[in-house]
């Protein structure tokens, strides 16, 4: 770029040429370097800031494939991640989710479900359902709930999103659970955090257990399900005061809570 012709453009007409510039940005930046109008240098810096946060998102992507690239050097090609929301509410179901993903599919911002706000869980539920091999949904309702206990419950509906897959997996990474199946199989403690498979299903379970709560809310509009999800929060505790139970309230859980 000629430095005479540089320096009569706008910072908003240099920002534009360095975004658009594709292959010739690394040759614009050095060139920008040398100009020393603040504005020109603010760009620059917020440029390779950019640069920086998208460098250590590429490398966070990579690491969190780590677990699924040995086990697919050791024979494995169907490696699913199974996770599990709802263990703690007063309220609803516990939802467990199996997703079988492309081994290294690029899912930018894919982190623990809990890591992330409403609006970029449901994005990328829907783009992780888009580019999965297959994916299942495992539900345990309040009552069976009450019945065998939260951690039982939670293992069935861990194996029933295996038994939802179109593709049967060949082996399981579980965010710190094991299930009894023949289905090889690895428990990882905060595997919602250090692994993709793990942290994919994190996001279904979760987009779709809060769904379902807001169906309910719907039914049972005196709890405020929507809001709280059927945790234990103060506004819950207090309506549960007001109002009683209802009939999707885990009572085992409710009596720990409130005699």
């Amino acid at each position: 770029m000629n430095k005479a012709v540089r320096e009569k453009m706008s910072v908003s007409e240099l920002q534009s040429l360095l975004y658009e510039a594709g292959e010739g940005r690394d040759e614009i930046l050095e060139e920008l370097r040398y100009d020393k109008r603040k504005g020109v240098q603010n760009l620059v810096e917020q440029y390779e800031k950019m640069q920086f946060r998208e460098k250590e998102e590429r490398n966070r992507l990579a690491a969190l494939w780590e677990k699924e690239r040995l086990l697919q050097k050791k024979g494995f090609l169907q490696v699913a991640g199974i996770d599990e929301a709802g263990r703690g509410p007063l309220a609803g179901p516990v939802v467990a989710a199996c997703v079988l993903l492309p081994c290294g599919v690029e899912l930018t911002g894919l982190n623990d479900s809990k890591k992330l706000s409403p609006r970029m869980r449901e994005k990328l539920a829907g783009q992780i359902k888009d580019c999965a091999v297959s994916w299942g949904i495992g539900l345990v309702d309040n009552e069976e709930i009450d019945r065998i206990n939260i951690l039982n419950a939670t293992e069935k509906a861990m194996l029933l999103a295996v038994e939802d897959m179109n593709v049967k997996p060949d082996y399981l990474l579980i965010d710190a659970m094991n299930i009894k199946t023949n289905i090889k199989q690895e428990g990882i403690i905060h595997g919602d955090a250090v692994c993709a498979s793990i942290a994919a299903a994190s996001i279904i379970a979760k987009t779709h257990r809060d769904s379902l709560m807001e169906e309910l809310d719907t039914i049972y509009p005196q709890y405020d399900f929507r809001k709280h999800k059927g945790y234990g929060t103060l506004l819950h505790m207090k309506a549960l005061t007001e109002h009683g139970s209802c009939p999707v309230h885990r009572m085992s859980f409710i009596q720990k809570f409130i005699g």
